[in-house]
C-alpha cells in the first residue's frame, strides 16, 4: 500500500512537472521526423496482464517496417533527438502515465515485450507463462528502473538480466526502491543510460 501511494504521489508531481518538458520533446521529434509522437508497445505485466508501456518515439518512423526489439550499440535506426533521449531516460516520461493508472510502478523488473525480435530468441509466445522468469516477475509490478535497469550490462542476456530481477524481487522495499531511484536520477544527470559499461 506504501509503495502504491508513493507511486501514485511521485508520478502525478512527476506528469504536474515535466509538462513543459513534454512539450519540448514532442516539439523535437516533429520537427526531425514527424509523427507520431509516442511509441506504444504492448508488454506484461503483474498477474500476467497485457498493457501498452507508453514512450517518446527514439527511431525513424517507417510505416512499412515494424520495429524490433533490438539492442544495438549504435543505432543506425535511432534519431538525433532519439539518441539523446534514450542516454538521459526522457523517451520514458510519458511511463509516468503508466504508473498512474497502476500498469508500472516506478521501481520494479522492466516489463517484458510479447515479441522478441532476434536471432537468439526471435519468436512470439503462444502463452505468457512461456516466458522466461514468468511467474516469478508477474509477482510484482514492472518498474521504470530497477536492479537490472541499473546494474545489468546492456547486451547482457535475458537470463543474465532475470537474476537481477529476482534478486529485486527478494529485496523488495521502500527504502530499497528510493535508493535505486536516487542512483537512477544520477545516471539520468550523467546521460550514462545507452554506456555498454557501468552506468554508474
Amino acid at each position: 500500500m506504501v509503495k502504491r501511494a508513493f507511486d501514485l504521489l511521485l508520478s502525478f508531481l512527476g506528469l504536474l512537472i515535466s509538462f513543459p518538458l513534454w512539450i519540448f520533446i514532442a516539439s523535437l521529434i516533429l520537427l526531425e521526423d514527424g509523427r507520431p509522437i509516442f511509441f506504444l508497445q504492448e508488454r506484461v505485466g503483474r498477474g500476467g496482464k497485457i498493457f501498452k508501456t507508453i514512450k517518446f518515439r527514439t527511431m525513424k518512423h517507417d510505416p512499412d517496417k515494424p520495429h524490433l526489439d533490438l539492442d544495438l550499440a549504435n543505432d543506425p535506426r535511432k534519431t538525433r533527438v532519439g539518441d539523446f533521449l534514450r542516454a538521459t531516460a526522457m523517451d520514458e516520461l510519458p511511463q509516468l502515465v503508466n504508473i498512474l493508472k497502476g500498469d508500472m510502478s516506478f521501481v520494479g523488473p522492466r516489463a517484458l515485450p510479447l515479441w522478441i525480435d532476434d536471432e537468439k530468441e526471435g519468436k512470439k509466445y503462444k502463452d505468457i507463462t512461456e516466458i522466461p522468469g514468468f511467474i516469478e516477475r508477474a509477482k510484482v509490478r514492472p518498474g521504470l528502473t530497477g536492479i537490472s535497469q541499473i546494474y545489468a550490462p546492456k547486451d547482457a542476456t535475458r537470463e543474465e538480466k532475470f537474476k537481477y530481477d529476482v534478486e529485486y524481487i527478494d529485496k523488495n522495499g521502500f527504502w530499497f526502491d528510493l535508493k535505486l531511484i536516487i542512483l537512477s536520477f544520477w545516471i539520468t544527470f550523467r546521460g550514462a543510460w545507452e554506456k555498454r559499461t557501468n552506468k554508474l
